[in-house]
């Protein structure tokens, strides 16, 4: 197994990874996808916990504790929405904030509940009876004329397992390379999901200092 990883913080208490694109965050099931981010990490740090994910085909910011005790605390943080996670995105087409009514900052909202698509697991769908509370802010950072794509910054104000793609998706604007959401056209425009955990901001469980992280997307 490969131990390679790229560390972007460390102490006593957690770890800041950088995860890339196409590697699992855990391991799967069957004897070829053992090959993980968590695995690389405990090869180092035998203490290290997993405390969330991101999409195999997702890059970014990934957070780890050192320790049940911290993984507990983070946990806790996750679960009250202590922890701020920002994404980039590249979407088809040309949004126009304007439209949707922003805030005073400039963010937008998308308000929809997502559910299981249990004929196809585990991909997920908008279900207005059957769907938990999802929402996800977003503002357009550019657009590319060219390409026809608007270029976007995402904050999940819930943490839905594939709700940034499934939110995109809902409003009309796919991500590119998406593999299991956009149309084909579109999916096969990049040769990965265009999608990266960008910022990841959050007081520190022992400290109780911010730690405010960045990567920049790598698209």
């Amino acid at each position: 197994m490969p131990t390679d990883f790229n560390l972007v913080y460390a102490d006593d208490a957690l770890l800041v990874l950088d995860k890339p694109a196409g590697l699992l965050s855990v391991p799967g099931r069957g004897a070829d996808k053992q090959d993980c981010l968590s695995r690389r990490v405990q090869q180092q740090f035998p203490d290290a916990c997993v405390v969330h994910r991101l999409d195999m085909a997702t890059s970014g910011l990934l957070l780890m504790a050192r320790g049940e005790q911290v993984q507990r605390q983070l946990n806790q943080a996750f679960a009250e929405r202590r922890v701020f996670k920002r994404y980039e995105a590249v979407v088809a087409g040309a949004l126009e904030p304007e439209l949707d009514r922003p805030d005073d900052q400039g963010w937008n909202l998308i308000d929809l509940p997502i559910c299981v698509d249990w004929p196809q697991r585990p991909l997920r769908i908008i279900d207005a009876q059957h769907g938990k509370p999802s929402q996800t802010r977003w503002r357009a950072l550019a657009y590319n004329p060219i390409q026809n794509s608007t270029r976007l910054l995402l904050e999940p104000v819930t943490g839905r397992s594939h709700q940034l793609r499934v939110h995109l998706k809902a409003i009309g604007h796919p991500m590119l390379g998406d593999a299991l959401y956009a149309p084909t056209a579109i999916a096969a425009q990049t040769e990965r999901l265009l999608l990266h955990a960008c910022s990841l901001r959050l007081m520190h469980p022992c400290s109780a200092t911010p730690l405010d992280l960045n990567s920049p997307a790598p698209f």
